[in-house]
């Protein structure tokens, strides 16, 4: 008399068989498009390379004048960490702090209209 677990056991092979088919086809699937993606197009016409377009050049950043609250918060940096920095550090921290301080002013000139809002507001 058979054992149906005997039977299962092919059964599981399959599945076995099948799920790594199942994971391969899965891993290869991007790197499949990649290919497909850097072959040449029938007929082998391929185009000459073109020089880049000449850039923009971008126009200079002018020094502006730091902002007053940057200087504020220079101000609050240097009597609380100024024995523990150097200069060349603390005028980094100062390039920092003004360009904080100008994304924030950016991002304050942005008006959010009614349709902006979060849609949900979190309560704890």
């Amino acid at each position: 008399m058979k054992n149906p677990r005997q039977s299962d056991d092919i059964g599981q092979a399959s599945r076995r068989s099948f799920t790594k088919t199942v994971a391969t086809v899965f891993a290869t699937a991007p790197l499949v498009s990649l290919m497909a993606k850097a072959q040449t197009p029938p007929g082998g016409k391929t185009k000459e390379a073109t020089a880049p377009p000449n850039p923009q050049p971008s126009p200079s950043p002018q020094q502006q004048k730091p902002s007053p609250v940057a200087e504020g918060y220079a101000a609050v940096a240097r009597a609380r960490f100024g024995e523990q920095v150097t200069p060349e550090q603390f005028e980094q921290i100062k390039k920092d702090l003004e360009g904080n301080v100008r994304t924030a002013e950016r991002l304050r000139a942005v008006k959010l209209k009614n349709e902006d809002e979060p849609d949900f507001t979190f309560i704890a």
